[in-house]
């Protein structure tokens, strides 16, 4: 089974009841959810943070001086995920998961583990980047949530589709 190491740096997290085995088991779904051939033992390191550390880390990688919900960093590349011991970091933002959460009338929990299984698909190597990759990612989150009794977090709350 793979290693989530999480780091709870903000005081905060406590407002998501059970907050690191919620991680943990969102994390897990997606790996396994994802069909990627991944070491057992793989490793991935969880920060849970707050809006400022997450703002200066997307300023240094990324030239974006703004707060953002998830940043995945990535440790291996697509052709090494076999043997990577290491898959890589993610560092999640509380204000912003709050907020976003509220704003989307979701609960807090539920968009954390959408945000806890969109990074472990970025350490996979999937991405958004054009329409083909968004649609395939947004495909596969939604049927691991789903698996997680989390609803599809790209439906909008109360719009018949």
């Amino acid at each position: 089974m793979a290693v989530i190491d999480i780091t709870r740096e903000s005081s905060g997290w406590r407002a998501i009841p059970r907050v690191e085995a919620l991680v943990r088991r969102a994390a897990e779904a997606a790996l396994a959810g994802a069909d990627i051939v991944t070491r057992a033992d793989a490793e991935i390191s969880l920060l849970l943070t707050n809006d400022a550390t997450i703002r200066d880390l997307n300023a240094q990688w990324r030239n974006k001086d703004k707060a953002t919900n998830v940043l995945s960093f990535p440790a291996a590349s697509i052709d090494q995920l076999a043997d990577a011991r290491a898959l890589g970091d993610i560092v999640i933002a509380l204000e912003t998961v709050l907020a976003e959460a509220r704003d989307e009338d979701k609960t807090p929990a539920d968009h954390l583990t959408h945000l806890v299984v969109h990074g472990v698909l970025h350490l996979l190597g999937f991405d958004h980047e054009d329409d083909e990759e968004a649609e395939e990612m947004e495909e596969l989150e939604t049927l691991i949530l789903a698996k997680l009794g989390v609803a599809d977090p790209y439906v909008a709350v109360g719009v018949d589709a």
